[in-house]
């Protein structure tokens, strides 16, 4: 099927243009020397010493992505992923009416096109000053909302495979199937436990920490597509 060989694709582009991007914006953020005395010197907000985010939380995605030149790359790195993410999700709606001979817009289709929107949307405003507190409010809903969506779209996409899973028998690992069930709700489980952190003050550490291994664990959704679906001709 067409569909498949797509969505294969997609996947594997959606799961290493984000991780580049963002790792390759910490070495420039930890490495600014390298720049030093160039058209590209880096700014002094998006400086840091060296440091491992993912597990001291030193500083934020934002912080490594939103100044110069860190957002010439995390900018059009993550509108690219969110184009390809429409069609990502584009393909699973047709894939799945293929299957059961229908023609519906299925919901997981509309949140995560909603998702791939909102990423977009934050990705242009990333690092525009406004000192306006609507302004941060927004900018932090948007981002809330994406990941809301797209671990919404994530989870009734999963749901629709268990419930198609004899049609699916000779196209799909199973197994990598159950893994993608077993992400989805560590996802959602986390998002939940980490509400009442995420709204106090404080925790700064921890709140970036998790940010950047969550943004790791929604991609990562993305390469279990690549493994899940076998190779058609």
């Amino acid at each position: 099927m067409n569909e498949i060989t797509q969505i294969r694709k997609l996947s594997l582009w959606i799961f290493f243009i984000p991780l580049v991007a963002i790792n390759f914006c910490l070495f420039i953020s930890q490495n600014p020397h390298l720049l030093e005395n160039t058209f590209f010197t880096v700014d002094h907000i998006g400086r840091s010493g060296f440091s491992i985010p993912y597990l001291d939380g030193s500083l934020s995605i934002s912080r490594a992505s939103r100044t110069f030149p860190q957002y010439l790359i995390f900018k059009p790195a993550m509108i690219i992923t969110a184009i390809m993410l429409y069609y990502y999700w584009a393909n699973n709606c047709n894939l799945v009416n293929k299957l059961n001979q229908t023609n519906i817009n299925h919901k997981f289709k509309t949140f995560g096109v909603l998702s791939a929107v909102l990423l977009a949307v934050h990705s242009v405003f990333l690092g525009i000053k406004f000192d306006i507190q609507i302004y941060k409010l927004f900018r932090r809903v948007v981002l809330l909302l994406f990941i809301v969506f797209e671990i919404i779209a994530q989870g009734i996409l999963v749901y629709h495979f268990f419930k198609i899973k004899k049609k699916l028998e000779d196209l799909i690992n199973k197994k990598v199937l159950i893994f993608k069930a077993i992400l989805v709700s560590v996802l959602a489980a986390v998002a939940i436990l980490s509400v009442p952190i995420l709204v106090n003050k404080g925790n700064t550490h921890f709140k970036h920490a998790l940010e950047w291994n969550y943004f790791v664990g929604v991609i990562l959704f993305y390469l279990f597509t690549r493994f899940l679906w076998k190779r058609t001709t």
